[in-house]
C-alpha cells in the first residue's frame, strides 16, 4: 500500500502516461489470477488408469501333413492374468471334452494326430486367439489358417528324353502346391544329391546343366508326405556326344507370372537348349540386372533367377534371353509382390465421459489394399447410427454410455494375411461438485427453429443466477426410445443458444438442457420433446457405382438402386464428362447399367448417376473416373526431318503425333527406309517410345533414299509418315590438308569492341573445323580467340577507343589452321555515341548461310490456342508464291520464355509452313523464331514473334498458410499465406474456410471471401479456446484452384479483459485490480482470490516499484524542462540575428507589388568546387535580396507547377517590351543582373526547342538557414525554378535547350570561408564531377550560344552553382572565351552589382 501511496504522489506532478503504467502494474495480477482460477480442479477426484493387455505371441499360418501335431502358439499379458480361447472359423471350441485338441499353459493351441481326408476336414481352417479378464475386456488375435496337405497327385511326369552333352535338361514333377515341399528326386532308384549342376525348381521340376554321362539313367521323383511314399513314373534320360553341329535355339523351361509376398524368396525358371550352348541373361523392365555383383540376385544351374528376401521394388517384368552367338530369344514373366497388412496408425487410449463422442483412428495399409473391420471386446461391430466408420478407417462412437467402455480393436486383412491393433476406453465419472451454490436449472427450453436434419434451442438463464454471465450450458438430446444420449455445449459463456445439427427428418427427439458454474452441473430443464421436419421424399445417391472400359471408345457403367429410395425411382441420369474439359453430358437410362459409346480413344472420363423419382432428382452418386482402352494410333508422327550427315548416314527427326491421335502409350517407333531406286526393297528398325531421332548409317555414297516413320502402342502400329527423300554425299569432306582462306571478312569498329563477321571458304570440300581470330594493337598476334565452324559472328570486346587494331581470321581442322585473312580497324574515341544505331545480334553458334546464303523465314505468327499450345507460322520467301515446299528443306523452330531470365531455348524441326508447339506453361510469354535449312545450307534465324499462353485454374494451392492471434484482441486471428506456386494467371481473389470440426463437409465450413491479390485476411469473433481449422481456395479468371491442407488454430483462452468486464481504470484496488504479468511459470495461490492481498509480492518489492517509477518520471520531466529552455534561447538568438542580417541587407528598401512575385536567387552553397569570384560594386545602390526557404531534403523540394511557368512567361515578356518594377524586383527577371551560367546544349535544331521542367528528381537538398522570411516566395520554389527560368529565356531567342537529367544527389552543402583579398586568379577547368549529364554531346559546340559565369580576371566571393557536365576543356575554354566577347561593359557593371548584394546576404547566412 505504501507503494500505491507513493505512485499516487507522483501522478500529481507527473504526465499522464506514467498514470497508464502505474494502472497497468497494478491490473497484471488480476489477470494473472483469474487464468489460474479457470483451470478446472477435481480434489479428491480418483483417475482409473489403462490397463496394459496385449498379445505377446500371435498365431501363425501352418502347414501339416495329415497324422502328425500341430502347435498354434498364443501368449497374452495382463494383470490379473488373462484366460484364454480359441476359436475356429468364429466359433469357439469346446477343449474340454476334446481328446485330440488341447489347451497348453501358456495359451498355445496343441492338435495331435491331425485328421484329413477327402470328405473329413476337421482340423483345416483359420484359428483365432481370444483372451479375456472380467474386469477388463476381450481382446483376439490375429487369425491363422492351418493347411493340411493333402494326398499325393501328381499333375505332370517326368519323361524320358535324350540330351547333347554340355547342354542341358528337365525333367517334370509337378504336385499339388502343398506337397511341393515333400518331393524329392531319385536316379536309379537311389536318392539324388542335388548341387550347383543339378537343381530342383520350386515346382519340382529338376534342372540338370551342363550333362556329362555320369548324369544318363532312371529318374523318378518321390513324395513323402507323413504316409506311404508315392513315386511317380520313371524316365530315361539318355547323354548324347556333342554332334559338333548347330541347332536351333528353344527354350525348355520358360518363366511364368508369379506372385510373392515382401520378404519370400522366388525363382523364375528359364532353360534353354541348342548348339552351340546358349548362354543366359536377364533384363527387368528393359534394364540388365548383374548376377554377379548382387547379394539378392544369383543365376542358378541352367539359368533360372533366384531373388532373395523380396521387396516392393523387385515387382516388374524380367526378360530371360538367351544367346548361342547363331541366335538370341527371350521370354518374360511379370513378378507380381505382395505386402501383409501393416498399421501406419494405430489405434491409442481414451478417457471420456457418458454422452460424448469420440474417434478412434486407424490407418493401414498392404498389397493388395486391406480391409478393415472393428471389434469391440472380441465382438464385431456393426456399423449403425452411433457406431460409424469415417474417413475410410476410423471408428466413430456417438453419444457414449457406460456400457461402451472396453477394449476396441482395428482388424485389418488381405489376400496375403491379417494384423490386429487395440486400444482401451474408458467412461470417467464426472467429478464432484465443490462447495457452494449449484445453478437451478435453465427456465423456458423451446425448439426456436425446426428443420429437416437441424433443430436450433433457446432458453433463460436459471431462476438462481438470472445474469447469467458466467454460466456455460450443455444440451443432451437422443432419439425417442433409445438410452443412448448425446451432449451438446454451448461455446461461449452466457450463451443461451445452440444449433444441433445432423438429426434425420420426420424423427422425434428428447432435448434437455443443464447450466455449469465454476462449482459444477446444476439441474437438468425438464425434457423438452421436438420431432424434426418431414423431408422431400427425394432418392438417395445410387451405391455401388462402378465403371470399366470396354473398349478403345466405349465404357460401361453399373449401379444399384439407391438405399433410401423414398418412393419408386422413375429413371436415372448418367451424367459423364472428358478429364480437363467442364462440358458435362447426360443420358436418361433406366436400368442399372448404360454403355456409352463414341468416346474418345485412351481418355479419361468421370461419371455420376442421379435417381429421379416422381419428387425430382435425388442426391447424386461421387464421380468415379475410367479410361478407354488403348489402340493404335490414328496419325503419323509429326515433322519428320532428313539431316544427310556425310555420304553414308542420315539423321532423321521426328515429333510424336498429336496427343489426341496417340490412343494410348507411345512404346516406340518404327522406322522403315528403302532406295528410291528400288521401291520393293524396304529396311526396317525400331527405336523406344522416348526417342525422337536416330541415326542410320551404312547407306551407300551418293544415292537417294526414302524414309517413313510410324508409332506404335501396345495394341499396334499406327499408319506412317509420307515417304521423305534425301541423297547421301557423292563423297566425304576433304580433311587431308588444310582449309583454305575465308571467302570475305568484314569489321565494324565501335568504341570498345569490333563486330567481326566473316563467310567460309569457297571450297567448301575440305572440313573446317572452326575459326581462329587474332587480334592487337598493331599485331594481330597478341589475343587469339577460336570459334566454332558454325559461327560467322563475333564480337571482340574490352578494347581501347581510338586505337588501330589488326585482325586476321583462319579456318583451322585437324590438320591445322589454313592462310590467314587481314583487316584493320579503329575504334571509336569516348565522344562517339553513333553505337545507340548498332543493331547487330551476336549470336554465338548460330548456323548462318554459305556465300549463297538463304533467306530467313518472313511473317512468323504466334497464334495462342490454349493454355498449354501456340501454333507457329511462316512464310519462306525463298518458295514460289504457291509456298509449295518439293525439296528436302525444313525448318527448325526455337522458343522459350524469359522468366526464369536463364531459360534455354527448346528446337523443333518441321517441314511445313506451321508447327504446333504444346506442353507450354499456362499465362506466359513465350517467344518464337523460325530458321530454315537445306543441306549444308542453313539461314539466320527469323524475327522473333511473342505470344502469351491463356490462363487456367490454378493447379495448387495457397501455400505457406499461417495462423496467429491478433494482440490485443484473443477472438480475432491473422491468416496469412502466400501465393499458389502454379497460379496459372492473375489471382483475383482468395477463399478461406473455417470450422472447429476438420471432418465437416466443406458446405458446411464458414466461409471467407478475399477480394484481389492481398495475402492477409482477419476473422473476428471467433470462440476462445477453440480449435478452428482454416483451408484456402485461389481463384483467377478462369475458377477456382485448389484448396490447401487444413491448418489447425486454437484460439487464446479468454484474457484478462474478456474476464473482467466491470474493471475500470481506476487506481482504486480490490476487485477490478490486476497483477503483473508474473510468466508461465508463476504459480497462482490455491485460494483463487483476485485480490491483491492473495499475492505473493513482498514489501521489499513494492518498495521497488515505487524507486522504479519516480526515477522514470523525475528524469523525463528533468529532460523536457531542459529540452523546452535549449529551443526557446535558441530561437529567440537565431531569430535576433536573422533580423539583423536582413536589416543590414536590406536597409529601407520598400517593396513593391506582392510578395509572391519575389522569386529566390540561386544560392546552393560551395558545390563542386565551381565558384564565383567578387566583382566590382554594382552602380545600383539597392540591390534586391530575397531568402528563399530551401528544404531539408529531396523529398520537401515541391516540383515547378504551371502556376510557376505562368511566372517564368510574365516576367520574360517583361523583359521583351515593358519592364516593370515589380519585374525587375526579381533577379531572374532582370536580363542585365541576371547571372549566367556556363550551359552546354546538345544538337537539336533550334525549332525543336525544349523546356526544361525541374522536377524532384533534379532538385538537390539543402540544410542552408533562411532569412528575410516576411518576403519569401509562398509557392515554395527553389533555386531550380530560376535556372528554369533562364533556360527557358534563352530558348526564347531560339537557343537550343539542353537535355538534362541528374546523374547524382549533391555531395555537400558546407559554406566556403571567404578568401582573404589577392591577384587574380583564374583555373580554367570546369568541375570534373557533372551535376546533371547530358542525352547526347554536342558536335557543333562552336555555333551555340552559352552563358558566361562573368567576367573573368576579376576577383569574387565564392558562388557555387549548379550546372551540367562539362565537354572537353579545350571546348570549354573556347565557350568562355566566346561568351566573354559577347558581354557589353554595362551588362557587367549591372552583373557585378548583383553578385555584390549576394555576397551580402551569404555573409550574413553564415554569420547567422
Amino acid at each position: 500500500m505504501a507503494a500505491e501511496r507513493g505512485a499516487r504522489r507522483l501522478l500529481s506532478t507527473s504526465s499522464f502516461w506514467l498514470y497508464c503504467l502505474l494502472l497497468l502494474g497494478r491490473r497484471a495480477p488480476g489477470a494473472a489470477a483469474a487464468r489460474s482460477g479457470s483451470a478446472p480442479q477435481s480434489p479428491g477426484a480418483s483417475i482409473r488408469t489403462f490397463t496394459p493387455f496385449y498379445f505377446l505371441v500371435e498365431p501363425v499360418d501352418t502347414l501339416s501333413v495329415r497324422g502328425s501335431s500341430v502347435i498354434l502358439n498364443c501368449s497374452a499379458y495382463s494383470e490379473p492374468s488373462p484366460k484364454i480361447e480359441w476359436k475356429k472359423d468364429g466359433t469357439f471350441l469346446n477343449l474340454v471334452s476334446d481328446d485330440r485338441r488341447q489347451l497348453l499353459p501358456d495359451g498355445s493351441l496343441f492338435i495331435s494326430n491331425v485328421v484329413h481326408s477327402k470328405h473329413n476336414k476337421p482340423d483345416e481352417g483359420y484359428y483365432q486367439c481370444v483372451a479375456t479378464v472380467e474386469s477388463l475386456g476381450t481382446i483376439v488375435s490375429r487369425t491363422a489358417k492351418l493347411t493340411v496337405a493333402g494326398l499325393p497327385r501328381f499333375t505332370s511326369q517326368p519323361e524320358s528324353s535324350s540330351v547333347y552333352a554340355g547342354n542341358s535338361a528337365i525333367l517334370n514333377c509337378e504336385v499339388n502346391a502343398d506337397l511341393v515341399p515333400f518331393v524329392r528326386w531319385e536316379q536309379n532308384r537311389q536318392p539324388l544329391l542335388l548341387d550347383d549342376r543339378v537343381i530342383k525348381l520350386p515346382s519340382g521340376t529338376l534342372v540338370i546343366s551342363n550333362a556329362t554321362e555320369g548324369d544318363g539313367g532312371l529318374y523318378r521323383c518321390v513324395v513323402e508326405s507323413g504316409g506311404p511314399p508315392k513315386y511317380s513314373d520313371e524316365a530315361e534320360l539318355k547323354v548324347l556326344p556333342d554332334p559338333e553341329v548347330t541347332s536351333n535355339l528353344v527354350f525348355l523351361k520358360q518363366p511364368s507370372p508369379l506372385v510373392r509376398v515382401i520378404g519370400q524368396d522366388v525363382v523364375l525358371p528359364c532353360v534353354a537348349s541348342g548348339l552351340p550352348t546358349p548362354a543366359i541373361k536377364w533384363m527387368k523392365n528393359e534394364e540388365a540386372l548383374d548376377t554377379e555383383s548382387s547379394e539378392r540376385l544369383v543365376l542358378l544351374s541352367g539359368g533360372s533367377l533366384e531373388i532373395s528376401d523380396v521387396t516392393e521394388d523387385d515387382a516388374g517384368t524380367y526378360f530371360c534371353i538367351a544367346d548361342n552367338g547363331n541366335e538370341t530369344i527371350e521370354a518374360q514373366a511379370e513378378l507380381t509382390v505382395q505386402a501383409q497388412p501393416e498399421f501406419l496408425k494405430q489405434p491409442t487410449n481414451i478417457y471420456a465421459h457418458e454422452s460424448m463422442d469420440i474417434i478412434f483412428e486407424c490407418e493401414v495399409t498392404g498389397k493388395p489394399t486391406p480391409t478393415v473391420k472393428w471389434v469391440k471386446n472380441g465382438d464385431m461391430v456393426i456399423p449403425s447410427d452411433y457406431f460409424k466408420i469415417v474417413k475410410e478407417h476410423n471408428l466413430q462412437v456417438l453419444g457414449l454410455v457406460k456400457s461402451d467402455e472396453g477394449f476396441y480393436q482395428c482388424i485389418a486383412e488381405n489376400d496375403v494375411g491379417n494384423a490386429q491393433a487395440g486400444a482401451q476406453l474408458i467412461i470417467l465419472e464426472h467429478a464432484p461438485a465443490t462447495t457452494g451454490p449449484l445453478p437451478s436449472a435453465p427456465r423456458d427450453v423451446v425448439a426456436s427453429l425446426v428443420s429437416t436434419r437441424f433443430i436450433k434451442l433457446t432458453w433463460r438463464t436459471p431462476a438462481s443466477d438470472p445474469h447469467g454471465d458466467n454460466l456455460t450450458y450443455s444440451v443432451f438430446y437422443t432419439k425417442e426410445g433409445i438410452a443412448r444420449e448425446r451432449v451438446e455445449n454451448t461455446s461461449r459463456p452466457g450463451e443461451m443458444q445452440v444449433t444441433i445439427q445432423n438429426l434425420m427428418p420426420a424423427t422425434v427427439y428428447i432435448f434437455r438442457v443443464m447450466a455449469q458454474n465454476k462449482h459444477g452441473s446444476g439441474e437438468s430443464s425438464a425434457p423438452l420433446r421436438v420431432e424434426t421436419q418431414p423431408e422431400v421424399q427425394l432418392p438417395g445417391p445410387a451405391p455401388n457405382i462402378r465403371a470399366y472400359a470396354v473398349s478403345p471408345t466405349s465404357i460401361t457403367v453399373m449401379w444399384e438402386t439407391p438405399l433410401s429410395g423414398n418412393g419408386e425411382i422413375q429413371n436415372y441420369k448418367l451424367y459423364y464428362m472428358e478429364k480437363g474439359t467442364d462440358k458435362e453430358q447426360d443420358v436418361d437410362v433406366s436400368s442399372h447399367s448404360y454403355t456409352v459409346n463414341g468416346l474418345k480413344k485412351y481418355t479419361e472420363y468421370s461419371f455420376r448417376v442421379v435417381a429421379y423419382n416422381k419428387h425430382g432428382p435425388g442426391v447424386s452418386t461421387q464421380d468415379v473416373a475410367v479410361r478407354t482402352l488403348s489402340d493404335v494410333p490414328s496419325a503419323a508422327p509429326q515433322n519428320l526431318s532428313l539431316e544427310v550427315r556425310n555420304s553414308k548416314s542420315i539423321m532423321i527427326h521426328w515429333q510424336p503425333p498429336a496427343p489426341a491421335t496417340q490412343n494410348g502409350q507411345i512404346t516406340g517407333y518404327k522406322i522403315r527406309y528403302r532406295k528410291a531406286s528400288r521401291k520393293s526393297d524396304v529396311t526396317e528398325t525400331l527405336v523406344s517410345g522416348t526417342q525422337l531421332s536416330q541415326l542410320i548409317e551404312g547407306l551407300d555414297r551418293g544415292t537417294e533414299y526414302n524414309f517413313r516413320v510410324a508409332a506404335l502402342t501396345i495394341n499396334g502400329t499406327g499408319p506412317a509418315t509420307d515417304w521423305l527423300s534425301a541423297e547421301t554425299f557423292e563423297s566425304d569432306l576433304d580433311e587431308t590438308r588444310v582449309p583454305e582462306v575465308p571467302s570475305s571478312l568484314h569489321v565494324r569498329p565501335l568504341v570498345t569492341s569490333i563486330v567481326v563477321s566473316w563467310t567460309p571458304p569457297e571450297n567448301q570440300n575440305i572440313v573446317v573445323r572452326g575459326y581462329a581470330i587474332g587480334y592487337g594493337i598493331g599485331s594481330p598476334h597478341a589475343q587469339t580467340i577460336k570459334v566454332d565452324y558454325k559461327q560467322r559472328y563475333y564480337t571482340i570486346e574490352n578494347l581501347d577507343p581510338s586505337s588501330h587494331y589488326v585482325i586476321t581470321l583462319k579456318a583451322f581442322n585437324n590438320v591445322g589452321e589454313g592462310i590467314p585473312l587481314y583487316e584493320s580497324a579503329v575504334t571509336r574515341p569516348h565522344t562517339d555515341t553513333s553505337e545507340v544505331d548498332l543493331f547487330v545480334i551476336n549470336a554465338p553458334y548460330t548456323p548462318v548461310p554459305d556465300p549463297t546464303p538463304m533467306m530467313p523465314p518472313v511473317g512468323v505468327q504466334a497464334s495462342i490456342l490454349s493454355h498449354d499450345t501456340i501454333r507457329i507460322t511462316w512464310a519462306d520467301n525463298s518458295l514460289p508464291k504457291h509456298q509449295k515446299i518439293t525439296d528436302s528443306r525444313y525448318y527448325t523452330v526455337r522458343w522459350k520464355t524469359n522468366i526464369p531470365a536463364n531459360t534455354k531455348y527448346k528446337n523443333a524441326n518441321a517441314t511445313t509452313l506451321s508447327y504446333l508447339v504444346t506442353g507450354l506453361k499456362p499465362n506466359t510469354l513465350y517467344e518464337f523464331s523460325v530458321m530454315v535449312t537445306k543441306g549444308r545450307r542453313s539461314s539466320t534465324w527469323s524475327m522473333t514473334a511473342h505470344g502469351t499462353t491463356f490462363e487456367l485454374v490454378p493447379t495448387s494451392p495457397p501455400k505457406d498458410v499461417t495462423v496467429v492471434s491478433k494482440e490485443g484482441k484473443p477472438k480475432t486471428i491473422i491468416v496469412n499465406w502466400q501465393p499458389p506456386s502454379e497460379a496459372n494467371g492473375k489471382i483475383t481473389g482468395y477463399i478461406i474456410y473455417y470450422s472447429t470440426d476438420v471432418n465437416a463437409e466443406i458446405h458446411d465450413w464458414v466461409i471467407e471471401p478475399v477480394v484481389g491479390n492481398r495475402l492477409t485476411h482477419q476473422i473476428q469473433e471467433l470462440t476462445l479456446d477453440t480449435p478452428y481449422y482454416f483451408k484456402i481456395q485461389a481463384r483467377n479468371s478462369k475458377g477456382m484452384g485448389p484448396m490447401s491442407e487444413a491448418v489447425q488454430f486454437r484460439t487464446p483462452k479468454a484474457d484478462s479483459s474478456d474476464k473482467m468486464p466491470n474493471d475500470q481504470a481506476s487506481g482504486s484496488g480490490g476487485k477490478g485490480s490486476r497483477l503483473p504479468d508474473l510468466g508461465s511459470d508463476y504459480k497462482p495461490p490455491m485460494s483463487g482470490s483476485n485480490s491483491p492481498h492473495g499475492s505473493p509480492t513482498s514489501p521489499l518489492d513494492s518498495n521497488m516499484l515505487l524507486v522504479i517509477i519516480v526515477s522514470v518520471g523525475v528524469i523525463t520531466i528533468v529532460v523536457v524542462v531542459i529540452i523546452a529552455v535549449f529551443c526557446t534561447r535558441r530561437t529567440t538568438s537565431h531569430q535576433k540575428k536573422k533580423r539583423a542580417a536582413c536589416k543590414s541587407v536590406n536597409g529601407s528598401h520598400k517593396y513593391k507589388g506582392n510578395s509572391k512575385d519575389v522569386k529566390p536567387p540561386d544560392l546552393w552553397i560551395h558545390h563542386e568546387r565551381l565558384e564565383l569570384k567578387p566583382i566590382d560594386k554594382s552602380p545600383d545602390p539597392n540591390p534586391i535580396m530575397t531568402d528563399t526557404p530551401i528544404p531539408r531534403n529531396s523529398q520537401d523540394i515541391t516540383p515547378v507547377d504551371n502556376s510557376m511557368d505562368s511566372n517564368i512567361h510574365q516576367r520574360r515578356n517583361s523583359y521583351r517590351g515593358h519592364e516593370s518594377e515589380d519585374s525587375m524586383s526579381t533577379l531572374a527577371g532582370r536580363r542585365g543582373m541576371r547571372p549566367k551560367m556556363m550551359m552546354p546544349f546538345d544538337s537539336q535544331p533550334p525549332q525543336q526547342s525544349v523546356r526544361n521542367t525541374p522536377s524532384t528528381d533534379t532538385m538537390p537538398a539543402s540544410s542552408s538557414q533562411t532569412c528575410c522570411t516576411d518576403h519569401q516566395d509562398p509557392e515554395g520554389a527553389t533555386s531550380s525554378s530560376y535556372l528554369a527560368s533562364s533556360q527557358e529565356e534563352d530558348s526564347g531567342q531560339s537557343l537550343p535547350t539542353a537535355h538534362v537529367r541528374p546523374s547524382h544527389p549533391l555531395k555537400s552543402f558546407a559554406v566556403p570561408a571567404i578568401p582573404p583579398p589577392g591577384p587574380p586568379t583564374y583555373d580554367p577547368a570546369l568541375p570534373s564531377t557533372p551535376l546533371l549529364s547530358q542525352q547526347a554531346l554536342n558536335h557543333h559546340i562552336h555555333s551555340v550560344k552559352t552563358a558566361s559565369i562573368g567576367t573573368l580576371g576579376r576577383s569574387r566571393p565564392p558562388m557555387p552553382v549548379v550546372v551540367p557536365s562539362a565537354p572537353e576543356v579545350q571546348e570549354t575554354t573556347r565557350m568562355l572565351e566566346d561568351s566573354e566577347s559577347s558581354y557589353e561593359p554595362d551588362e557587367l557593371t549591372k552583373e557585378m552589382a548583383h553578385l555584390e548584394g549576394l555576397m551580402k546576404d551569404l555573409n550574413a547566412i553564415t554569420t547567422a
